[in-house]
């Protein structure tokens, strides 16, 4: 019996072992199979990223606002160097910085340059713990070409793509521009780069290589087992004549009325941006070399006070609640109004007893505007505010849109009204301006801005667009607001510049810039809002100026640059 039970208690053991052999071989070949795999081949196989075709921007004709042209990377295979990398680095950094001498905007120290690179490449030869190793990305062929004819072993090229701007600077702020990220790879920033990524990029595909004890690679085994596939393009509704007009106008009206800077959207009233421009601007192509201050886009990402633009607003929404009619007059316009401890006064000390409503907006009367905005109330103001959009992104495609807050209604005091009435201690960005104004040329209808219409795959195009949004006015209110705003540029401070022979729904603006708490009683942001033909709008257009010199009245400056402005787009649309 002992015997048996010896032989029992050896078998039970065997058994016991054998289970947890099993058990640990199901560990290893199932569960952690996976794991072990991915771990042994990377001890025999290196891999390497191929990027895929960035897809274009393109303009409404189709043609290229940005595209990928050719490029290589520099690399070094370190035990192949017969070279040492201090003479490496003397031979071929001068070349490197040739290149980005020759770039738009490459106005460098070439010396120190020079310096500063070969130490760089310098220590990254010397370095004993990589077999390879980039040493420059993105160099062109010539430079390529020229790198080859030194014969240096161990240096060799690898195709990269690098994202090319056929119309140079033109539509910075609109396109964006492409850097890399954290782990050195192709991304999208502002604009439309930066908001359609994903669809530019693509999907990048994988080559593995496999390699010996060295860590070298066995170029005779090279497997390719994921093909990339190419980002999408994306056809815009930019048109290059109206983009090239703004730029070159705004360009031109800066200089002549001392501006700080300054910008112009054109948009059709269905929400199509026809054009979008901003300056001081940067070259996408060489944004490095440019103040990173200059990449948001100030149409979207930066807010300002509107000024008497901002009476369109108050005055349409007063009037589509009935409680002013265009003939009523203004009971309170005889001199300046107190309110608390603040006086209010029109901006040339002129005043209008009895002023019509229509009289309050060709004089641009402050005084009138806090009467129509004491009619309206704080309830109702603050609705159709947020039914103008404030308060909310516009939803327009592009990546550096901010949303200046809106005061919730439970803050506001009469003071806040009154001001807001006339376009002060209300801010909003130039899109959020202009999209007010193209409500009114769309009869009353909320436009939703867009700027990319169709986006087009290999295998199927997605068409976009946009639909106009929610009702915010009658179409009877806008009409009389039209006529109020046509009457306004017809007989108002501007009336000498506008050309002869058209209809155009307008009003300008000036606002003092707050600053520290007070406003700046010199610097103003002149701007004016309109849209032609008043009858059948085919386009809305905001114009501002920040800090002009020449005079701070938007009358005398940003309106007569919007007239020259749409004297070209009457012409470019053959508008009779």
């Amino acid at each position: 019996m002992e015997g048996r039970a010896r032989v029992n208690f050896l078998l039970s053991c065997f058994l016991f072992f054998g289970f947890l052999i099993i058990l640990r071989l199901f560990y290893w070949q199932v569960m952690a199979g996976e794991d072990l795999a991915a771990a042994a081949e990377g001890q025999h196989q290196i891999s390497f990223e191929i990027p895929a075709k960035r897809g274009q921007l393109l303009a409404s004709d189709g043609f290229p606002l940005a595209t990928t042209e050719e490029a290589f990377l520099l690399f070094a295979s370190l035990p192949d160097l017969k070279e040492e990398p201090k003479a490496i680095a003397a031979k071929i950094a001068p070349l490197l910085v040739e290149e980005k001498e020759a770039t738009p905007g490459g106005e460098i120290d070439f010396d120190q340059e020079r310096q500063t690179k070969e130490e760089l490449i310098k220590n990254r030869l010397n370095r004993q713990d990589l077999n390879w190793i980039p040493l420059e990305h993105k160099i062109s062929r010539d430079t390529r070409t020229k790198i080859e004819s030194l014969k240096i072993a161990g240096l060799g090229f690898e195709e990269e793509q690098q994202r090319s701007y056929p119309e140079g600077s033109s539509s910075a702020h609109l396109l964006g521009f492409v850097g890399q990220d954290i782990n050195g790879r192709d991304k999208g920033y502002f604009g439309l780069e930066g908001y359609y990524d994903l669809e530019l990029k693509g999907k990048a595909g994988i080559v593995r290589r496999e390699k010996d004890a060295l860590g070298q690679p066995i170029l005779v085994a090279q497997i390719k087992d994921e093909e990339q596939s190419p980002g999408r393009d994306l056809l815009t509704t930019i048109d290059r004549s109206v983009q090239y007009i703004i730029e070159r106008e705004l360009s031109q009206g800066m200089e002549k009325y001392g501006a700080k800077s300054g910008s112009v959207i054109v948009m059709a009233p269905t929400g199509a941006i026809l054009g979008m421009a901003a300056l001081p601007a940067y070259d996408p192509a060489n944004y490095e070399g440019y103040d990173k201050s200059l990449y948001p886009n100030p149409n979207v990402a930066f807010s300002y006070e509107p000024g008497s633009t901002f009476k369109i607003a108050i005055m349409a929404a007063a009037l589509n609640e009935k409680v002013v009619k265009p003939e009523t007059k203004c009971d309170q316009c005889t001199g300046p109004r107190v309110i608390g401890e603040y006086v209010i006064e029109t901006w040339n000390d002129q005043y209008f007893p009895d002023a019509t409503m229509i009289e309050v907006i060709q004089h641009s009367d402050n005084v009138g505007m806090v009467f129509v905005s004491e009619k309206l109330g704080i309830e109702k103001t603050v609705n159709y505010l947020e039914k103008f959009g404030l308060g909310q992104k516009t939803g327009v495609d592009l990546e550096d849109e901010s949303v200046p807050i809106l005061r919730p209604k439970e803050k506001w005091s009469q003071v806040d009204l009154a001001t807001a009435s006339f376009g002060q201690g209300i801010a909003l960005t130039p899109l959020q301006m202009i999209r007010i104004g193209a409500t009114i040329a769309n009869q009353g209808r909320l436009v939703n801005p867009y700027l990319v219409k169709e986006i087009r795959g290999e295998e199927k195009t997605i068409v976009l667009g946009s639909e106009s949004g929610q009702p915010v006015l009658t179409q009877a209110t806008a009409s009389v607001m039209t006529e109020m705003m046509v009457n306004a540029v017809e007989k108002g401070e501007a009336k000498w510049a506008k050309p002869p022979g058209y209809r155009i729904a307008g009003k300008t603006g000036t606002a003092q810039i707050p600053v520290a708490g007070h406003y700046d009683e010199e610097k103003t942001i002149a701007s004016f809002i309109g849209f032609a033909p008043a009858d059948e709008p085919q386009f809305v257009m905001l114009v501002t100026l920040r800090e002009p010199t020449s005079s701070p009245w938007g009358s005398e400056t940003a309106a007569p640059l919007w007239f020259k402005i749409s004297q070209e787009l009457f012409n470019y649309f053959a508008i009779l």
